[in-house]
């Protein structure tokens, strides 16, 4: 149930939050676009970008388009959020891949990946600006192949990207038992769950079964 909620009425969860959030952002002002790194700390403005860093602890919120040229880089404890389910459009590129460790949350939408996709370990299900964490990994166009690994957050969906590469999504610890939805997503590759609690399902997302040109192992045998 929570699963649901946490896509489709954050705001109604999140209470004064968002309120919270707003005066941050304002506070933080966007990120500086050009060809050299950027720390992002805020909000991350629509234009072109070398590569972006998103600090220890600090949160990164664009709505795009962007274009980022080298790379993404999520670091512990720290928050990014590109687009969102209820705004459907492109929200730019990310060549270079993504590269998360001990992230709070990571949460792309409608997005082009190039270089792949590395979430490694989280920061727990509690914290961050919204209060809780979710990483939410959707809509999304993604070469280079997807790893999500001993992520320990809230909530975690994996749904509706079209992936060119194997897929592993493995020891995923999530607090609510809707959790780690892992459906409708086609991959031109293997797919592989291995240790995650709960089991991946389809949970109140809607969705269908996975389209997988390779293997489907371990708990996505059947999903």
């Amino acid at each position: 149930m929570f699963g649901w909620i946490v896509r489709r009425r954050i705001a109604p969860l999140l209470g004064g939050c968002g309120l919270v959030l707003a005066s941050v952002l304002a506070a933080s002002g966007p990120a500086s676009a050009g060809s050299g790194p950027t720390a992002c700390v805020g909000g991350l403005a629509s234009g072109s970008y070398g590569k972006v860093v998103v600090p220890a602890g600090a949160t990164c919120i664009g709505d795009g388009p962007v274009s980022i040229a080298a790379g993404l880089f999520v670091q512990p404890g720290a928050t990014f959020v590109l687009g969102s389910e209820e705004s459907p459009g492109s929200t730019g590129s990310i060549s270079g891949g993504v590269h998360a460790t001990d992230a709070a949350s990571v949460r792309i939408h409608f997005a082009r990946i190039k270089g792949g996709l590395e979430i490694r370990g989280g920061s727990g299900p509690f914290g961050g600006p919204f209060g809780i964490t979710w990483n939410a990994i959707e809509d999304n166009e993604i070469s280079g192949g997807v790893t999500v690994n001993g992520y320990d957050g809230f909530w975690f969906g994996f749904i509706r990207n079209e992936v060119d590469g194997s897929v592993s999504l493995d020891r995923n610890t999530l607090v609510d038992p809707d959790g780690n939805e892992y459906v409708t997503n086609s991959i031109h590759g293997s797919l592989g769950c291995v240790a995650n609690s709960p089991a991946p399902q389809i949970g109140d997302s809607e969705g269908s079964p996975n389209t997988v040109t390779g293997a489907k192992t371990g708990q996505c045998a059947g999903l």
